[in-house]
Parts: C-alpha cells; sequence; structure tokens
C-alpha cells in the first residue's frame, strides 16, 4: 500500500468527519427540524407561561393538557398517572408502539419547575436571536421540547413507524413525592421493558464544548443527632456534667471531613443547630434552639447530603460514617439516620456504547464528538430510577446558563442541534434488535 493510501486509510478510521453521510431519511429529520422551529418555539412559550412548580399540583396538570395532543398526533396512546397519593399531581406516559422485536425505547423528562406560583420568575421572553429566557426553558420544558421535535421529525421521515417507545414525563422531578418507591414506581417499571433509555433534560457542556452523561451521582440524605447531659456551664468537661452536645457533633462532623474522602464521593453539611434544645423541621429547610452561654447543650443536630457514582461508594461512605458516630465520648450519645433518595447512574460499558452511537450521529451532522462528562458537574436525575436495569444516556435537552434561578437562559441553536441528535440516534437504536 502506498503512503497516500496508508494515510487516507488513517483519517477515515480516526476522523468522525468523514463518517458516512446522512441518508435521505435523516435528511429529512434534519430538514424538519429547521422547518418547525418556529412551530416548537410557539409551544415551549405556552409551557413556560403555564406555572407548573412541583407543587402546583393544577399547573401541572395544564402543561400535561398542552403536550397530550402533540403526542396524540404522532400516534402515541397516552395516559395519565395520578399521584394524589404522594402529594404531587401526577405522570404522563406515552406509548408508541412499532414493529416487534425492535428496540425499546424509554425517553424521559419532567413536566414540573422548581418556581412555584409565588416566585417573581414567571414568564417566557426572547433576549436576542440565540437566547430565550424564562422558568424552566430549559430545565426541563426545553427538554419536552426537543424531544417532540426529534419525533415529529421521525414521523415525518417514516423512522417513527415501525419504532417502540414509552415516553415517561414525570410531575415531580424537581421536588418527588414520598414515598419514592411510590412516586417512582411506574418510571421503574418502564425502565425494566426498555432496552434504551435516554432523559431529555439539559445538554452539558465543558470548557465550551457539548459533552454526552454517561454517568449520575446518587443524592441521599443523613442527619447526626447528639444528646448530652445538660447543667451548669461551670461543670462542663468534668466527668460528673460531661461536655455537652456540641463539641461531640463538632468532632463527628471533623472527622467525616477527615475520614471519608474517595473520588466522586461528596458530603455536604447542610444545616446545624444546638443548645439546651433544638430541632430541624420536618422539611429540613428550617431548624430552631434554645439556650443560653451557661448552659451546657443537651442537644446537637447537623443534616447533609451525601453523593456518589456507585452503589459501592455509597455503602462504604455509610459504614464509615456510622462506625465515627458510634465512637464514645463523655457524657451522652449520639445516633446516624440516612435518607436514601436518587440512586446512582455507574458510568457502564453500555452506557459508553451509547455514547459512541452518538458520536456516529454527531460525525454525520458534522459535529465535533462530546466526551463523557465528569460526573462531579452533574447532579441527580430521574434516569438514576431505571439506569441499574437499561442502558442508559443524559443530556439530550439544550444548553442553559442559570437553571434554578431566575437568570435562567436557554440556547436556541442548541436545541435544534439536540433535536436532530435525538431523532437520527432513536431512529438508528429503533431498527436494532431488542435484547
Amino acid at each position: 500500500m502506498t503512503r497516500t493510501l496508508i494515510l487516507a486509510a488513517a483519517l477515515l478510521t480516526a476522523s468522525p468527519a468523514l463518517a458516512a453521510p446522512p441518508t435521505p431519511q435523516e435528511k429529512v429529520m434534519i430538514q424538519t427540524v429547521d422547518a418547525e422551529q418556529a412551530r416548537s418555539l410557539a409551544l415551549l412559550e405556552r409551557l413556560v407561561n403555564q406555572n407548573s412548580g412541583s407543587r402546583n399540583l393544577d399547573g401541572v396538570r395544564k402543561v400535561r393538557d398542552l403536550l397530550v395532543p402533540e403526542f396524540e398526533g404522532l400516534g402515541f396512546t397516552v395516559r395519565w398517572v395520578d399521584q394524589a397519593g404522594v402529594g404531587r399531581a401526577g405522570h404522563l406516559i406515552a406509548t408508541h408502539k412499532g414493529k416487534a422485536g425492535r428496540k425499546r425505547l424509554l425517553l424521559i423528562g419532567h413536566l414540573d419547575t422548581v418556581f412555584e406560583p409565588d416566585h417573581p420568575f414567571q414568564k417566557f421572553s426572547r433576549k436576542d436571536a440565540d437566547t430565550v429566557a424564562g422558568p424552566g426553558v430549559a430545565d426541563d420544558k426545553g427538554g419536552d421540547i426537543a424531544m417532540l421535535a426529534a419525533l415529529r421529525a421521525m414521523a415525518r421521515a417514516g423512522t417513527l413507524r415501525d419504532a417502540n417507545i414509552e415516553v415517561v414525563l414525570t410531575g415531580d422531578e424537581e421536588d418527588a413525592g414520598l414515598p419514592l418507591e411510590a412516586a417512582r414506581a411506574d418510571l421503574v417499571a418502564a425502565g425494566k421493558r426498555a432496552d434504551v433509555a435516554l432523559d431529555f433534560e439539559g445538554l452539558a457542556r465543558d470548557g465550551g464544548k457539548d459533552m454526552g452523561s454517561i454517568a449520575r451521582r446518587s443524592a441521599g440524605g443523613w442527619k447526626v443527632t447528639v444528646t448530652a447531659k445538660s447543667g451548669h456551664s461551670s461543670g462542663v468537661f468534668s466527668q460528673a456534667a460531661g461536655e455537652g452536645a456540641i463539641y461531640p457533633l463538632a468532632a463527628i462532623l471533623t472527622s467525616f471531613r477527615k475520614e471519608l474522602p474517595e473520588p466522586n464521593l461528596t458530603f455536604n453539611v447542610g444545616m446545624i443547630t444546638g443548645g439546651a434544645s433544638a430541632e430541624i423541621a420536618a422539611n429540613d429547610a428550617n431548624a430552631s434552639a434554645a439556650g443560653k452561654s451557661n448552659i451546657i447543650p443537651g442537644i446537637a443536630i447537623a443534616s447533609g447530603d451525601l453523593r456518589a457514582l456507585t452503589p459501592e461508594s455509597i455503602a462504604r461512605a455509610e459504614a464509615k460514617m456510622r462506625e465515627i458516630v458510634a465512637r464514645p465520648f463523655n457524657g451522652g450519645s449520639a445516633a446516624l439516620t440516612f435518607d436514601g433518595k436518587y440512586p446512582p447512574m455507574a458510568p457502564t460499558p453500555g452506557n459508553r456504547a451509547l455514547l459512541d452511537k452518538l458520536n456516529l450521529v454527531n460525525a454525520t451532522l458534522g459535529l465535533e464528538p462530546m466526551g463523557a462528562l465528569d460526573p462531579l458537574k452533574r447532579g441527580a436525575g430521574d434516569i438514576s430510577f431505571v439506569a441499574a436495569d437499561v442502558d442508559s444516556l443524559v443530556g439530550l435537552g439544550p444548553a442553559s446558563e442559570g437553571d434554578h434561578t431566575a437568570n435562567e437562559v436557554m440556547d436556541l441553536p442548541s436545541l435544534w442541534r439536540q433535536a436532530k441528535r435525538a431523532a437520527l440516534l432513536m431512529s438508528r437504536l429503533s431498527r436494532e434488535p431488542s435484547r
């Protein structure tokens, strides 16, 4: 082989830009996303202008009502799973039955936002040609629009017809109902039915580059309660009076900081209180205490969160925390409780393979390949409830800044880019055989 042919062969294997061009059907999908930008943006504005804070149950249902016709118009069968039992509105589940034996895709998004009706940030606005703002404009109403735009493009190109797709849009992703076992039962069941899960929360960017997310860390809570003898401060540190509750709690937290660290593990202390009497409210959002400088504190409480990448990491951290809290001190005892919330989404080979397939789509679209995002740069999410059962990929929604604040803005070009990526990826996956 000549030097020229060797170089050409190397370039073919090394450069994603030389991947196969879009098929005729893929060209239709790309053109459809662009042609329907005005329609997609108009629906996004209606969704954003309808408040759907997680506790605004009527508002969440009104967002559902805006989306149901969109899915039904694409041939989906739509049902509503009421969640009154956990104090939330419910979940929209839409199912498209395609050809038997083909991969079953689970698409995940959510209807709610963090902005309740009393929040001043309520309306959609256009900042400039490439930027829109509003509550949930990206998280996750922009993600829902990216999903719908991709599905409409598939329908126009004919690739939706044979696709087996189930959509789960939860109504309480930002503030899940409890118990979680009930609030996420339908999502977990959908994950067990699926071959692939695609999450339409926001596109991650790092160093100005689009990134793929193949892992998310868990999110759980913990609480340490120290009880001790109380009395006059003149006796503090004596064998009879002890050292009170606050010193031992401080020592426990210091030991957490020194002895727990390992890669991809974080453990935040979010609140602390102590005194002659003290409590943290049931909502874990405020605390109270009473005491005086000359009274040995009889109780001290700290609460926080724990995030890890794998169940094994969680188990190690919890075991070490229990060992630390069990260490004796003069004049009292300590108790530790855990509140498991979102499980981790570990970076599996199957997840990596999905990102590889997305990068083949990027090559077809003439886009740069996407690296795997550092999981420390992303929080927990609904996909974690299915990740143990199915290959999963996160971040098919648009790019944004200021999520969960009144400065939330979404990058419009990324919305169209993500819809094209999703349309091609879902079309290709839907032709693969089911497991």
